[in-house]
């Protein structure tokens, strides 16, 4: 209904495609099934609602025939230091990011895999590779949504259907606005590391570089490239966070070679 799902939405609808756009409140995607009545469809969603999940699913099929490209984007952000997380917080925080996306995924592949094609892509964030102080539990969740697409991708190449993970850099949409959540326990001690991520210290929102349609228009190019990538990042900023991780990772590598590599029987 906002940010990047409605960009995409907006780009899909726009190239010609049928879509099929969802929100917990429908009535806030139903301009966009106003905008292409013949080809859109709006659906009420709630990816943590198991019978949601199946109606959504059952109705694109009914209204399209098939659905070809999944995107799993449904999610918010959540900020905490690790120990002030609220465990009812945590586990809603996964329900929805991981839990919601592998039921969109194993309700939609008996059909993809009956047809030998299809496409999902599921929205990660730089935030996985980069794990920022104060985002652990988003991180983390992201990071395991990651985990399971590499191996679904695995599963799913020989019979046709591509799997994408896709890695954002900081977009300029209501995420770290209204989309962000954070602990309502605070803890001093954090104050100058999780704490200075908390909303009242946020100075981003608003401001962030990337445009949400520019990241829209990529993600279509590359579902629809002949070869759609397993990883992809978007943003200048997202590349350059993830070669600075990966040279910083893998010169720890090579500092620690010799106790890594030392730890055959004799």
């Amino acid at each position: 209904s906002t940010g990047l799902g409605r960009a995409l939405a907006e780009a899909v609808i726009a190239a010609g495609h049928n879509a099929v756009v969802t929100a917990r409140d429908v009535a806030k995607v139903a301009d966009l099934a106003e905008s292409a009545p013949d080809r859109a469809l709006a659906v009420a969603l709630d990816v943590t609602k198991p019978a949601q999940v199946v109606t959504a699913v059952r109705r694109a099929q009914e209204r399209f025939g098939s659905v070809d490209v999944l995107v799993n984007n449904a999610g918010y952000g959540y900020r905490a230091a690790v120990e002030e997380g609220d465990d009812a917080d945590i586990r809603t925080l996964f329900e929805t990011h991981f839990f919601g996306t592998v039921a969109m995924i194993k309700a939609v592949l008996p059909d993809m895999r009956a047809r030998r094609r299809g496409a999902i892509v599921n929205i990660s964030s730089i935030g996985a590779t980069v794990t920022p102080v104060g985002s652990g539990y988003y991180a983390s969740v992201k990071a395991a949504i990651e985990g399971i697409s590499g191996a679904l991708r695995g599963e799913l190449e020989p019979l046709g259907i591509s799997v994408t993970i896709v890695e954002p850099g900081a977009f300029r949409t209501d995420f770290a606005g209204r989309s962000l959540v954070q602990s309502a326990t605070v803890i001093d001690d954090y104050a100058d590391t999780a704490g200075r991520r908390r909303k009242e210290n946020d100075t981003m929102h608003g401001t962030q570089a990337g445009d949400p349609a520019k990241a829209a228009a990529a993600i279509i190019t590359a579902v629809e490239s002949s070869e759609p990538p397993a990883f992809l990042l978007l943003g200048p900023d997202a590349l350059a966070i993830y070669r600075h991780v990966a040279k910083a990772r893998a010169s720890e590598v090579d500092r620690w070679e010799e106790l890594s590599g030392g730890t055959n029987f004799e």
